[in-house]
């Protein structure tokens, strides 16, 4: 199937189609802004009760009238492009697939897209991430107290970039207690730093129960520089091993030089200068190391806490692509190590620069590990993690993961913040499909649809295939936007034998009044209903030809489904034949979710209060059980108004508020042996302030059984 990368298949229809668009335009533009000021949000009211005589407060009492009177005078031109407009709309692409071509610096970095070479037989692993935006045109978006939609995409479309682009750092600790970063886990540290990205596998854990072998721990692998380095501290030339100056290489140490950077708080390869006297490499001296005994080691012993294999860590540090011209607030010069942390979307893990005089990612240009943040450090036990029972590895997080594969968006309505938003995405994302749905009539018996499907599907890998549907069953409000389901098949790979290994992944946004479940689970029949197809349509070869059969990696569905686990309103959307096909990472049966699980609706309320106003203090409050519920929404109880506000309740409260925001996974139709393992699923609160709805994502590993050549 061919994508289409155009709205129209002629230039003529798209030239009337822009022809009838700056007709309606100003009409339209006028009218939006017209009932946006009289529909004021949270803040503004704020505002203007502090200050009644505000320069606010008059522009609204000036500008009121005056679009009034545009709107009359605009409208005889807007119905005249919306009979030019409307009869086009039936011949309209479903979506539109853009490819952005990487950059040469973006290239050198890394970025622009994942490698789809050949498929590794350890397999790979893939990170997905759903959220809902909110972005419709801005006198909509102030019902849910969001304004300025198109300042809106872009930030949050430049959020999702700093997050996915930041370096990822993993500590590996091979123990099943120990769940905090102190010196303690850092004497345990292991070999090796390596490159890393979301393709790389979790480290071998047949061979972390106990310390390694000396003799299988090379010195090369040294965690202060990259393989090769000729001016490490540690492991210096032969010529230089005897060097009186370093305590390590000399026969009988009786101290730490002032000048050896080892001993040195200021220049310490593994911690900050606030944290000397926690770190392993300043704690008192152990007879038994190379570093601190009496230097006759040959080779680092198993005590050693630089030379141990109970901790691996992997960092990947991708430089952010260059900013387009005006957006200087996200970096600075190539001299300056860090971001800009006055800018509001500057991440704390993005901060983090690398530079060093051989290329190495992740190392500076001394040789020793740059001070990154302590909130950029993920630790995960080998065996038993830190959830206990769990498989899994979860947490409320204030960034966006690392090396994002698959972003799925739901509520882009707005056209221009759709232009917005995809600029910014393909700064990090080459492949998206946006403009997704239809507008007005499908049909004699159809509704007129004023707006789209509001989905976005943004991926690093290539897209082979993509299919939209409309629900058909749409109701009041909800059936004037084209709420559906968009299919895409995505090539992640070719086996050894030619074979390209593909994923199949499906966002979609259900009906969103309350009360209408049987709506919901029409639609979630219609869903799996066009799954299959979609999947069985896609996987046939072209009329002639004779290919191999694509192997398939995962199967994703990524979405507001507008229907939590645990309400008693939702019990036949909880009961549907979905969760028995799809797996949920957040619930343990119908009507009951894990305990760690969170709800991603918040009170709308409670936007832009202090508590909640950045990435951070949201991460703060969502972590604490009581603070919460200030700013989640929860099931309505019999006590209190469905519509009416939740913050100061009085009510008791059970759970952890409404879930609508999933991320499901389906083990069926891979190939044999090949096995799907949960690493992370994570609550994000970076677009804190930008949208009522947390994000979800979830990182899955693809196991093919075979082992490395």
């Amino acid at each position: 199937m061919v994508l289409h990368i155009t709205p129209y298949s002629s230039a003529c229809l798209h030239f009337l189609d822009g022809l009838s668009w700056s007709l309606v335009f100003p009409c339209y533009w006028l009218l939006d802004r017209l009932l946006a000021s009289c529909v004021a949000t949270s803040l503004e009211k704020r505002q203007r009760s502090q200050d009644p005589c505000s320069f606010l407060t008059l522009c609204v009492l000036i500008s009121a009238p005056l679009y009034l009177l545009l709107v009359l005078a605009s409208l005889p031109f807007a119905l005249l492009g919306f009979i030019l407009w409307a009869p086009l709309q039936a011949v309209r692409q479903p979506y539109l697939y853009t490819f952005h071509r990487a950059d040469k610096h973006q290239a050198e970095q890394g970025q622009g897209g994942a490698g789809i070479g050949e498929w590794r037989p350890q397999g790979r692993s893939f990170c997905f991430c759903s959220a809902n935006v909110c972005l419709l045109p801005d006198s909509l978006a102030r019902f849910n107290n969001l304004s300025d939609t198109h300042r809106r995409a872009r930030e949050v479309g430049k959020r999702i970039r700093n997050g996915a682009s930041r370096p990822q750092i993993k500590i590996y600790i091979d123990s099943p207690t120990n769940t905090s970063i102190s010196a303690a886990s850092f004497s345990s540290l292991a070999t090796g730093f390596r490159r890393t990205s979301s393709l790389d596998q979790r480290p071998d854990q047949t061979h972390t129960n106990g310390p390694a072998d000396p003799e299988t721990e090379p010195l090369t692998e040294c965690p202060i520089h990259p393989s090769g380095g000729t001016d490490c501290p540690v492991h210096p030339s032969a010529g230089t091993q005897g060097s009186p100056e370093c305590p390590v290489h000399h026969d009988k140490a009786e101290g730490s030089p002032v000048d050896c950077p080892l001993h040195n708080s200021s220049d310490c390869p593994v911690h900050t200068s606030a944290e000397g006297p926690d770190c392993p490499v300043h704690s008192p001296a152990s007879p038994d190391c190379p570093m601190h005994g009496d230097g006759t080691h040959p080779k680092p012993t198993a005590d050693c806490p630089l030379h141990t294999s109970g901790v691996q860590i992997s960092i990947s540090a991708p430089e952010p692509d260059p900013e387009e011209e005006g957006d200087t607030g996200n970096h600075r010069s190539g001299e300056q190590m860090g971001a800009d942390t006055g800018s509001m979307t500057a991440s704390r893990e993005s901060l983090a620069r690398y530079h060093g005089n051989d290329g190495g990612v992740g190392i500076s240009s001394n040789n020793t590990l740059s001070h990154v943040p302590r909130t950029s450090i993920f630790k995960r036990a080998a065996r038993k993690r830190r959830h206990g029972d769990e498989t899994f590895d979860h947490e409320i997080s204030a960034f966006f993961p690392a090396n994002l594969d698959f972003l799925a968006l739901q509520e882009v309505f707005d056209h221009g913040a759709t232009t917005r938003l995809r600029g910014q995405l393909h700064r990090y994302f080459p492949y998206v499909l946006s403009d997704v749905g239809r507008y007005g009539w499908k049909g004699c018996c159809s509704r007129f649809k004023f707006l789209n499907s509001g989905l976005i599907l943004a991926s690093r890998y290539p897209i082979l295939d993509a299919r939209y549907e409309c629900y058909p069953n749409g109701r009041g409000e909800d059936a004037l936007a084209a709420k559906g389901a968009l299919f895409a098949k995505v090539h992640v790979g070719t086996s050894h034998q030619e074979q390209r290994v593909v994923g199949y992944l499906t966002c979609t946004h259900l009906h969103a009044i309350e009360g209408d479940s049987s709506v919901r689970c029409e639609q979630l029949d219609l869903l799996l209903q066009w799954g299959a197809e979609f999947r069985q349509s896609s996987s046939q070869p072209p009329e002639g030809e004779k290919v191999l059969e694509d192997l398939v990696a995962f199967d994703v569905i990524l979405g507001d489904l507008n229907f939590d686990n645990c309400s008693s309103e939702d019990k036949l959307e909880q009961q549907h034949a979905l969760f028995t096909q799809y797996k949920d990472p957040c619930r343990l049966g119908p009507g009951e979710d894990k305990p760690w699980a969170l709800g991603t609706l918040l009170d709308p309320s409670g936007l832009y209060d202090d508590d909640v106003s950045s990435p951070e203090s949201l991460q703060k409050v969502m972590e604490n059980e009581e603070g919460r519920k200030e700013y989640l929404v929860f099931p309505p109880s019999k006590s209190q108004c469905p519509a009416s506000s939740q913050k100061g309740r009085k009510i008791p409260l059970k759970g952890n508020g409404r879930r609508i925001d999933y991320i499901l996974y389906s083990d069926e139709g891979l190939q044999q042996d090949w096995k799907l393992e949960l690493e992370e699923f994570s609550f994000v609160t970076q677009l804190a302030g930008l949208t009522d709805h947390l994000s979800v994502a979830m990182r899955l590993a693809v196991s093919t059984g075979e082992e490395e050549p």
